[in-house]
Parts: structure tokens; sequence; C-alpha cells
């Protein structure tokens, strides 16, 4: 006899079958069976064939001719091997009715074990016995056909309820949410407002949940929204954190923010909810304030909480109170949970503290591949590829496969310290893992190749690429781009448009940086019109670089033409159209774009700030440069090096000598950069000498000279008139292989030409592969100076017949050429071009130059009116112009005239009382020349004096008027008196008493009144032995007459050729003539 038929027995001897005693005993017995044959796969008391049906996703099939209930035989049906069906027949057997109460129990059974075949057999018994008007019954049956994944059945038993009540429809909602079938749960919440039934908190907790798991309209939310309202559930907290986690994941977080205000009663799940919800929708800053509120309410922030703010602190940056957040974090106790540490390992890495990065990462109990991938991200993107690469040992040493994050963060690693080979390997593990089709893969190991320099793996891997990929195609753009292959560039580009690929706000600036690195304005201008068509004319990436190539070519009006037009406040396009205007020397303009942007509550970053206080030294405005240098290091840029570089070009354009070489020792990592502003500060302060000492140190130091070091260096030479360590320069240029660069030529023109080797500098411009517009005006300014006019102005010509457009360079040096050579006519007629011919507005130097043209040849009566017609009011060079000239021409009335206006100018320039005073003299006019003398004494004013230079065996020897202090002045005299005796055989008439009044030849001794130049060339002649070579002089003041007459006898009975540089232009002395003709 079975154990089962024994139990049947016991219940009958006690009378008890028909007794709801009775139930409770079998249920009992039947559950100890249940145990004892639990054990043996074979007999196991719920063991039923896979009959599952689940309901069609399309919605519920509520036919007439459904067959869920149809009859089904207790006995040797298929699938079932229950003991209660085996139970319940047995009772039939002995004639023993089952209640209510003994079918709830045998449908509990089916509901452990999933039978749907034996739910179906009892359920058809129910509908026999009437038992299915029972509400505990129906939803015990709903529960049972939920729990084999019936959904038909059990909504055909919800749908045949007498009375259906709110958790009848709450049940199979809830189990349609738990198992993510979104179309079923909104199919039963419409049927529920079909029937009119009032939804409670857990329905719409449910069907919130459901909207959240499913592409559901953000209409329709509102919807829900809506009824929750009217329902006035919208202050319960378990329907409004579902709220607020929806909006948020839908967008809208400020809709997500109003239902967290109205709550009244906030849960750690309602600031989890709305923390992370802003976090994730860029609104980082906010939830960072909303976890400050939460901390003060005195609300204990849960781990996911923490988890949240952390991240928003590390999305903008906000790395102190990231760092004080992690102090509640250990407070809290929560130093330990996983999330927590995660987001701490990133927070620190992202910052540039790899070491707490590490300390938190090294104190974790239980990695995860997400505490990996931080770490390894966060070394790879500052640089510690190497570092990266062993973490990764230490990863697969703990059994962590990588993921597509894990591999594209070390293939970055590998980029960055240039490891080809382990890149490679990981792009074979990536292909044997089946991540190579990943988009993140993909882009990474393109960018392995291109920073690897294996331009043509990347370009065989970017051609195999299926997916449709743009940001491949702007990596290609960005490689082709480093190498200047415009070309290849261009190519890519439009196999891109070929290939329906719509370029990104990412795809135009790669392609215009080329253009603008290779100089190739018009194809920039086309993609410009690309950017216009295709809307992103206002993109901030795209108008960024676009300002940059405009800004870089010149264009200053349209570039800032693309900043205004833009919307959104960027400090990439204002520092761009600020270094624009300071590369232009514009630098009142970029000081000025530079106030704006700050007023405007714009930021500079380190470029900003290195930018305007380049514009500081350009107007060498120290306090200006100082007091931005102070805010730059307020916003935390004091060790950048852009902004320390610049620092010591100011202190050194601005002549602070002592401070220029303090800010240059207090820069830690110098490079050629700071070297180059000190040396290239100094020279362009006038301080050429310290320029080439700070060279000598640069070479000691073994720091490499670029090309913008050699045209500093040399320009200071020239300045210097320095020709013999100019040449030494030349040839350091010609070592290093930068003679053939446009730039260093153009340089050394200017450098023969100062130093009176007017030959060299043709030669060296006759030899220029290619020449620019740079090239064409210093040459023809060295011809200017040189007081060789016609070859000028011929050269002029020849520039424009190549088609070359001269600007104002150009024509200082043209209508300087006219005139030292007397050409009127042609002057005024080159200057009035300028703005009918070439559209250039003239400069003050312009005005200056016809000015000098005029009053040389005599026409003061003409400069006059010219001044008085200028459209600019003249300035103090202008005036000094006609006034020099009036002395020279003894024209006393309109040089009165230019004085006058001259010391309203500039009431302590000393240069104006001394041509005003020898107007007076050569006028004859004693009693005023003696009257600007004694106001001379009396305001303070020292007369510059003259001083002549020259070069004898690699010393220079200076000389005053008069000068007796130089050691072989004896012999100077000597030789000086010898040289007026030879130059009065040859006919030299002395007239150096000029400036003197006869009681004053009287009585002065001739001597004081030699002249400086006199006596440079003496020593010249006296100490050089090499008669083929020039003599060189320099003179810091204009020659006069009479020393000009006597160098040309010296040059004419001595056979040297004699060169003088004073303060206006070149005079080549030989054979008794002078270049200038005469005409100075």
């Amino acid at each position: 006899m079975t154990l089962l038929a024994k139990s049947l027995m016991v219940c009958e001897s006690i009378q008890l079958l028909h007794s709801p005693l009775s139930v409770s005993l079998l249920s009992s017995l039947c559950h100890s069976l249940t145990c004892k044959f639990k054990p043996h796969s074979s007999l196991r008391v719920f063991s039923f064939s896979n009959n599952n049906h689940k309901l069609n996703s399309a919605g519920f099939s509520c036919a007439a001719t459904s067959h869920v209930y149809d009859e089904i035989p207790l006995n040797g049906s298929e699938g079932s091997n229950s003991v209660g069906v085996d139970f319940l027949w047995l009772m039939e057997e002995r004639g023993i009715r089952a209640n209510l109460q003994t079918y709830l129990w045998l449908l509990e059974g089916c509901l452990n074990s999933g039978s749907l075949v034996d739910a179906r057999k009892l359920h058809c018994r129910i509908l026999k016995l009437g038992f299915n008007g029972e509400l505990v019954m129906c939803d015990r049956l709903m529960e049972t056909y939920i729990s084999c994944d019936n959904f038909e059945g059990a909504v055909k038993v919800l749908d045949e309820m007498a009375v259906r009540s709110l958790s009848s429809w709450n049940k199979i909602i809830q189990a349609l949410v738990a198992r993510k079938l979104i179309s079923q749960v909104l199919v039963m919440y419409h049927k529920m407002v079909m029937n009119n039934i009032d939804p409670n908190e857990t329905t719409f907790a449910g069907i919130l949940k459901a909207c959240g798991y499913g592409d559901v309209g953000f209409d329709y939310v509102k919807q829900i929204h809506a009824r929750i309202i009217g329902h006035g559930f919208d202050t319960a907290p378990l329907v409004c954190n579902l709220l607020i986690d929806l909006y948020s994941k839908k967008g809208n977080v400020d809709s997500a923010r109003k239902v967290f205000d109205k709550l009244v009663l906030r849960d750690s799940v309602s600031w989890v909810a709305i923390i992370s919800g802003l976090s994730q929708n860029g609104r980082e800053e906010e939830a960072v304030m909303l976890f400050c509120q939460m901390h003060t309410s005195g609300i204990s922030p849960t781990p996911y909480v923490f988890s949240s703010v952390l991240s928003a602190c590390t999305k903008v940056e906000l790395f102190n109170m990231g760092e004080q957040i992690h102090g509640l974090v250990f407070k809290g106790g929560f130093s330990s949970e996983r999330y927590v540490c995660n987001a701490l390992v990133t927070l620190y890495a992202r910052s540039g503290n790899l070491i707490s990065s590490e300390k938190v990462f090294s104190a974790m109990q239980n990695r995860d591949g997400v505490s990996y991938n931080s770490l390894i991200s966060g070394l790879a993107q500052s640089g510690f590829g190497d570092r990266a690469l062993k973490l990764y040992e230490k990863m697969q040493h703990d059994r962590l496969k990588p993921d597509c994050v894990t591999v594209a963060s070390l293939l970055s690693a590998c980029a960055s310290v240039g490891a080809l080979d382990k890149g490679k390997q990981l792009h074979s593990y990536a292909i044997k893992a089946g991540m190579s089709s990943d988009i993140i893969i993909e882009g990474s190991l393109l960018d392995l190749y291109v920073k690897c320099s294996d331009l043509h793996t990347a370009y065989d891997f970017f051609i195999t690429t299926e997916t449709e990929n743009v940001v491949l195609w702007n990596v290609m753009l960005v490689a082709y781009g480093q190498l200047e292959d415009l070309s290849q560039s261009f190519e890519i580009y439009r196999q891109m448009l070929i290939e329906g690929i719509i370029p990104n706000e990412f795809t135009y600036p790669s392609i215009l940086r080329t253009c603008t690195a290779v100089g190739q304005l018009d194809l920039g201008e086309q993609i410009h019109t690309q950017v216009i068509k295709t809307g992103f004319q206002l993109n901030v990436y795209a108008c960024s670089v676009l300002i940059d190539m405009y800004a870089k070519i010149g264009k200053l009006d349209t570039a800032l033409e693309i900043l205004r037009r833009l919307k959104e406040e960027d400090v990439v396009s204002w520092t761009a159209m600020i270094a624009g205007y300071t590369q232009h020397d514009m630098f009142s303009e970029a000081l000025k774009l530079f106030v704006e942007m700050e007023n405007r509550g714009i930021k500079p970053d380190n470029i900003g700030f290195a930018s305007a206080i380049t514009a500081c030294a350009g107007i060498k405005s120290l306090a200006w440069g100082k007091q931005i240098h102070a805010r730059s290091c307020i916003s935390g840029y004091s060790d950048d090096i852009s902004i320390q570089n610049a620092l010591v070009s100011l202190y050194a354009r601005c002549g602070s000598i002592q401070e220029a070489y303090l800010a240059f020792e207090k820069n830690d990592s110098k490079d050629n950069i700071s070297w180059n502003a000190l040396i290239s500060g100094f020279a362009q302060s006038g301080y050429c000498e310290e320029a080439l000492q700070v060279f000598s140190e640069m070479n000691r130091a073994g720091v490499k000279a670029n090309l913008f070091t050699f045209g500093s260096t040399v320009s200071a030479a020239a300045n210097l008139a320095n020709v013999k360590q100019g040449t030494q320069f030349h040839a350091m240029i010609i070592k290093t292989g930068y003679s053939l660069e446009t730039e260093v030529s153009n340089v050394l023109i200017t450098l023969y030409a100062k130093c009176g080797r007017i030959d060299d500098a043709q030669r060296e411009f006759s030899e220029m592969p290619e020449k620019n517009e740079v090239s064409w005006n210093a040459m023809i300014t060295g011809y200017s100076q040189h007081g060789l006019g016609i070859e000028a102005l011929n050269l002029f010509e020849q520039m424009k017949q190549l088609g070359l457009t001269p600007n104002h360079v150009t024509f200082v040096g043209v209508l300087s050429a006219c005139s030292h050579v007397g050409l009127v006519d042609k002057g005024l007629a080159y200057f009035d071009s300028m703005s009918k011919e070439y559209g250039l507005i003239p400069h003050p130097e312009h005005y200056v130059c016809v000015v000098d043209l005029l009053s040389r040849a005599g026409l003061l009566n003409e400069a006059k009116v010219f001044i008085e017609k200028m459209p600019i009011k003249p300035d103090a060079i202008v005036w000094r112009t006609l006034l020099s000239s009036c002395t020279v021409h003894k024209n006393a009335e309109i040089g009165e005239y230019a004085a006058h206006h001259l010391l309203e100018l500039e009431p302590e320039d000393s240069a104006t009382y001394v041509l005003l005073s020898n107007l007076y003299a050569i006028a004859k006019k004693w009693d005023f020349r003696d009257q600007t003398r004694r106001l001379m004494r009396e305001k303070g004013v020292k007369k510059e004096p003259g001083r002549s230079w020259i070069e004898i065996n690699n010393s220079f020897h200076a000389f005053f008027v008069g000068d007796r202090l130089h050691p072989l002045a004896d012999k100077i005299y000597d030789f000086l008196a010898h040289l007026n005796t030879r130059a009065a055989e040859f006919g030299y008439v002395q007239d150096c008493y000029y400036l003197l009044n006869e009681v004053e030849q009287e009585q002065r001794d001739p001597t004081t009144y030699i002249h400086s130049e006199k006596l440079a060339i003496s020593f010249g002649l006296l100490s050089s032995t090499n008669s083929r070579r020039p003599i060189h002089v320099i003179k810091n003041l204009r020659v006069c007459n009479d020393c000009h007459n006597w160098i040309k006898y010296v040059s004419r009975f001595s056979n040297r050729a004699i060169i003088v540089r004073d303060a206006y232009r070149f005079h080549h002395f030989e054979g008794g003539f002078c270049s200038c003709k005469d005409y100075w």
C-alpha cells in the first residue's frame, strides 16, 4: 500500500474528511510527502512538462473560442506527475468531496511547481464545483497562471470575475512589469481606465516602471502624470520617485525637479533619483548644490547618492568639492562600497591626482572591471601609458576580462607611449573577443596607428571598417593634417561625401586646420561655404577654427564677424581672435577684446592670458601686463609655461632687464621658446648686446636654436651693425639647415644692409629660392637706406610686375628712396597710389616720408601746407623732420613755426632745442641762439652728445666730440692733423665754426670742436693694415656738412672706401665722391 493511500485511511478513520481540519491534516501529510520525494528527480511532487503558454506580445487573446478551460481528465494526463492531483483523484474514488480550502492548497502546489497542466486540471474542477465565484480562489488562480507565464489564462480569470478587486488588476500589472512586457502593461492599464477602475499608488508605480523600461513617448508620460495628479498621488513618494527617475531618463529634468520640489516627504530614493538625473543630463553643478542641500537637511546619503554626486563633480571638474565629499564618504562608512570607490577613482584620475586615485583603488577589497577601467583610463589620459599597461597585467592576474572600455583605454595608453607592438596585440585580442567592430575600439585603433606614425596600417584598417562612423573619417583627416598633406586630406573629405557620410562639427575643423597650416586660404574659404550649407556656421568648434584661420592670414575683419555672430560665449573663439590681433601687431585691439571677454563673464584660459600679456609687451605697457599676470595667477595659471614665456617677453621688450632675467630664471621648464622670448625681447627694446649674450648662454646650455632664434639674433647683430658676428650667425644658419628658409634670408638681407654691405644683401636676395613681400620690402628698404633710390624704385616695379601686392612697409621704403634722391613728383605720385590703386590708408610714417621728401628738396612752404592739410594730427616726428630741413636750408621762419608745434608736443626733447639753436646760429641770430640755450639750461634739458663707433680687431671703439680719453689719443690727433694737411692740399676748406660767433671762435680751443666721426676715421686709417677693407663708422647723429666734405677728400687721397652710417642713412665715400651725391 502506498504512503499516500495510508494517509487517506488515517483521515477516514478519524472521520475528518468533510471537516476543515481534514484539509489541514491532508496538507501537512502531503507536505511531508513532498519533502520526502523531493530529492528524487523522477518522483518530484510538482514536476511537470514544459507546457508554458506565454501571451502574445501584441496584446491579449480574449476570443470566445479559447480552449484554455476545456475538460481535462484528472488521471492519465500527459505531463502530469503531481501528488496533489493524484491525491484529489483518490479522494473522488472514495466519494470524498474536496472543499474550497483543498483547491487552494492544490493551486499553491501548482504555484510552487509551475505546472500549467495541473493548474488547468484544477481550474476545470473549480469551475465544475462553482468555486470560481470566490475572490480568494480567483486571486490564487491568477497567481498560478502568472507563475506559469500564462498571462492569457490570468487575464481570462480576471475578465470572468464577478467582482474584480484593484489588487487583482495590480497583480497582473506587476507581473507583466516584472517580465518587462511593456505593451501588455499598457493594454491592461487601458482596460482599467475603460472599466472605470481607480488605480492606486501601486498601479501607477507599475505603469511608471513599464514606461521606464520601454520606449514610451514623452506625451504619454505626461498623460500618466496628469492622472496621477487627478487621483491625488502627486505627493506620494512611491509614485513621485519613479516619476523623477522617468522624467530624468526622458531628458526632461525641469519636470523632474518640479516633482521633487512638490514632495513633502523625501526619502533617500527621492534624492538619489533627482541627483543622478541632474548629473546625467548636464546639470552637474545643480546636482552638487542639491547634494549640499540634502546634507544640510540632515538626510544621510546612500552609496548611490555619493556615487552620483561624485560623478557630477568629475564631469564639471569640481575636484575640490569631490575631495570634501570623499571625507563624508569616509565618515558615513561607505569607503568599502564598490560603486562609491569606482566614482572616487575616476574623480581623482580625471583631476590628475593619480596618487589618491591609486590609493583608493589599492584599498578596494572587491574590484570589478569598472574599477580597473577608471584607473587605466586616468593613467592613459595623464600620459602614464606604461603604468596603465602594467595595471592591465594586474587586472589579468585578478581574472577579470577586459571589455571595450578597457581595450580602448589601453590602446590610448599604447598610442601615448608609442607601444605599437603592444597595441597590435590588443588589436588581435579585440578581433578574437568580437570587439573589433565596436565604435570606440575602432576609433582607438585608428588613433593608435596614426599617433605611432604607421599611416599605411591606419589607412588599411580604415578601409576595412564597415561601420559608417564619422569619427574614423575625422581621425584620418587629422592624420593627414598633421603631415600637412592637404591633397590627401581633401581626397578623404571628398570620398567621405561620396560615401554619404554626413560631416559633424569635428570634421570641418580638421580639414580647416590643414588649410591654415599650408596657407591654402582659397580652399579654406570653400570649406567655409560647406560649413554654412550644412548648418554649422554657428557651431563653436567650426567657428573657432574659422576664426583662427582668417586671423592667421590677416583677414581679421572676417574673423571678427564670425565671432560676433556666435551665440555661445566660447573662450576658444575669443582667444583665437585675441591671438590673431596679437600676431598681426594690433595690440590695442587685442587688449580691448580681452577686456570685453572678461566683461562678458568669459574666463580666459592660459592661451588668452598669454596673448594679452604679449599684447601688453607690444605696446610696452608694463603696468597693465603685470595686472593681467596677477589675474592669471589667481585663475591657477601661475606655473603655465606659455604665460611665463609671455611674461619674460613683456619685461624684456619693456627694457626691464633685471625683471626679465628674474622671470626667466623662475621658469623651471625652460624651452627654446623661453630663450627666444628673452633674446627677441632684448633685441626689440634696443638691448641688442644683452640679446647676443643670452644667445651665447643658450648655446652653452645645449639648447638648439631654431628659426625664430636666428631671426632675433641676426636682427640684434644688424641693429648693432656687428657684421662680423652677423656673418658668424650666417655660417651657423647654413650648418643647421635654415639657409633656405625665407624668414632667415629676410633678416640676413636686413643685416647686411644695416651693416653697410649692400652687395652682400643683394647677393642674398638674388639667391633666395622663394621670396615673399617681406623679402622685397627688406631689399627696397636697404637700397633706400644706402641712397640707391633708383635701384629701389626699379625693384619696386619688378615686384609689381610679378603680381606681388605692396603693403605699408613697401611704401615706406619707396617714399624714402624718392626722398633720398630728390624724386619729388614721383614720390608724390606713389603716395597718391597708395589709396587710389591699392586701397591702403597712409600711416603716420608715410606722412613723415612725404614731409621729408618735400622739405629735403627745399620745398618748405609746400611741406608746411601738406602738414596743415593732413587728415591726421601731425606727431612730433613730422614737425622734427620739417625743423631739421629748415636748419639745412636756413629758413628761420618756418623753422620757428615747426619748433613751436614740436615744443607743445615734446617740451623736454633736447633735439628740438638743438635744432632750433643751430637754425639761429646758421641764420646769425646769436641772441635767439643764446636764449634757446639758456632755456635748455633752465629746464634741465641736456643735449645728446655726438658719438661715433668703429670696430678694429674685434673691438668696438667709441669717440665723442673732442674726445681725448682714448689710450691712443695723441697718435690719433697727430694723424688727424696729417689728414687735415693732406685734405687741404686737395682743396679742403674747414668749416667747423659755423655755429659759433667770432668771439667764440677766438676763445675756444679748435680741438674741442673736432667731431667724433673724424676721430673714428682717423683711428681706423691709423690702425687698419688692410687697404682693401672699407672703413665702417657709425654715428648717432646726422653728419654735418664739414665732416661730409672732409671724408670725401680723405677717401680720395687715401684710396680707401669709407662707409658712414648716420642717423638717417648710409654714406659710401670712395674716390672723393659720396653715394648721396651731396643730397642728404
